[in-house]
């Protein structure tokens, strides 16, 4: 299978080119790759080097994206590429968002493809997880399109860093998503994870707003986003942006990757965390790695 051109860039004078996917916005130079590892410029033209090749293949229960109030009780498939826009510290699936395509065995798999082995072991849904599923969202959108059209649910779990061009592009064909929200803190995304929070937040309201079934992930790390004041703005924003139904999910940290200094997150402050949450009207709050 051969590479793909991507959707969402512009050529410059220079010979490179200008990606424009995600607020990145990166500038890249012939035969190099943007941050995500995974669209490089060919002569003048941004290719998706992961198109049809996923890195990683599994069938999860919904729960585990996790979605707990999207058809519980199902199974999706769930499918990775190599690459990620941004660089936690933290990544627990640091091997693969982290790599290169060349760096990972990988498969070949074309969207009717993926389709119709999504229906061979009858799943009534496909995720696009682990890695940033936004960064080959060329391979998505055609595989979404056709899971669309056979009935079949699209769910997205995703940190949400994406310019809205290409989510727009992207949300007719999504059923639910699962956001990553960091922190509530624009240094603390650029330190942790190499980006921004406000694009983020645009996300989750393009996502509100096309009725896509939304719930939302806080990873709680000790000493670097669990500052109980900026869980309750976070909350506070969630609610005021009538989001008080999508359920939040407070997530224990473990050490990983680069974090490797960093205690696990006491259950005690999940516990605070969860209280703040009901404190400030949201509905559903759950949390996540605690057993």
């Amino acid at each position: 299978m051969t590479v793909k051109e991507c959707r969402y860039y512009k050529r410059l004078e220079s010979g490179g080119v200008e990606c424009l996917l995600c607020p990145h916005h990166c500038r890249i130079a012939n035969g190099k790759t943007g941050v995500c590892l995974s669209r490089r410029n060919q002569n003048g033209v941004l290719v998706s080097e992961v198109y049809g090749k996923p890195c990683a293949l599994a069938i999860d229960p919904i729960e585990k994206k996790p979605l707990y109030h999207f058809h519980p009780g199902t199974e999706c498939l769930s499918i990775a590429c190599t690459g990620c826009n941004f660089r936690c510290l933290n990544c627990q699936n640091h091997d693969i968002s982290q790599a290169s395509l060349n760096e990972v065995n990988h498969y070949e798999l074309s969207p009717e493809e993926m389709v119709d082995l999504c229906k061979k072991h009858h799943c009534p849904g496909i995720a696009y997880t682990y890695t940033e599923p936004l960064t080959y969202i060329e391979y998505i959108t055609d595989m979404a399109r056709l899971a669309h059209e056979a009935g079949i649910w699209n769910i997205l779990v995703t940190a949400g860093y994406v310019c809205k061009e290409p989510l727009n592009d992207l949300l007719p064909y999504l059923d639910a998503a699962n956001v990553d929200l960091k922190s509530f803190n624009d240094n603390i995304y650029q330190h942790i994870s190499g980006g921004h929070l406000q694009p983020v937040l645009d996300t989750i309201l393009a996502m509100r707003d096309a009725a896509v079934w939304l719930e939302i992930t806080n990873l709680v790390i000790p000493g670097v986003n669990d500052d109980m004041q900026m869980i309750r703005q976070m909350c506070r924003w969630l609610v005021e942006n009538n989001l008080s139904d999508a359920p939040l999910h407070f997530s224990r940290f473990f050490p990983r990757y680069k974090m490797q200094d960093v205690q696990p997150t006491p259950i005690q402050t999940l516990k605070a965390a969860k209280i703040i949450a009901e404190e400030e009207g949201i509905k559903n709050v759950y949390l996540g790695n605690i057993y």
